[in-house]
């Protein structure tokens, strides 16, 4: 790394996807992911859309070819992704058979811990994952500078979201998602995974 350090970065803004159909993806993250639509820059030149929620925004972009995006493949755990975390994943495999989605479950165990994971597409194939993975305490490897880094950002994405709870729209997955909790104890960890998300777990 040259000198200066990394770089000045406060945290995760948005992420980007280009789709086939604003429309269907804007119904997609709305319905499905509970994202709320916000206002974007008038002078855009193109077709797209904002939404943000849980403290990032998607950022819907129109393909000028749709034809030539890749169309939806086997769902694949090792794809590109962008995971969530969530209260009840007993809740969100509900709400996916209700609306028809396919997906896939995934369980990893680490030292007597396990973490659930849940994975799908959007409608262009884009791969979403949801998760319990706030089972696992983070542990740096080097220093704790990371660990104090992402106690701020919990605390930021904490308070962005309070006022989202009021301007949420009817229509909404019925699992809440939340910020990944800073650093949490193996006792709290194993205290969870005895709870509802342990129903279904089913490891080799």
């Amino acid at each position: 790394m040259a000198s200066g350090g990394v770089l000045p970065l406060a945290s995760l803004n948005h992420i980007s996807i280009v789709c086939s159909s604003v429309e269907e993806s804007l119904r997609f993250y709305m319905n499905v992911l509970g994202f709320i639509p916000i206002r974007r820059p008038g002078s855009f030149n193109f077709n797209g859309a904002w939404l943000f929620n849980y403290g990032i925004g998607i950022h819907l972009l129109q393909c000028e070819e749709p034809q030539s995006l890749p169309g939806k493949t086997e769902i694949n755990p090792k794809d590109n992704h962008i995971s969530f975390q969530c209260e009840s994943m007993v809740a969100v495999e509900r709400r996916l058979k209700e609306l028809g989605i396919p997906y896939i479950q995934r369980c990893v165990e680490e030292g007597g811990i396990y973490v659930d994971q849940i994975f799908f597409h959007d409608p262009d194939g884009f791969m979403i994952e949801i998760c319990n993975c706030d089972n696992l305490p983070v542990v740096p490897l080097a220093d704790h500078t990371f660990t104090m880094a992402a106690c701020k950002r919990v605390v930021a994405v904490k308070q962005q979201q309070k006022p989202l709870a009021v301007q949420a729209p009817p229509l909404q997955t019925t699992a809440t998602t939340t910020a990944a909790q800073c650093v949490p104890s193996a006792n709290k960890a194993m205290q969870r995974v005895g709870g509802e998300e342990a129903a279904h777990v089913s490891c080799a």
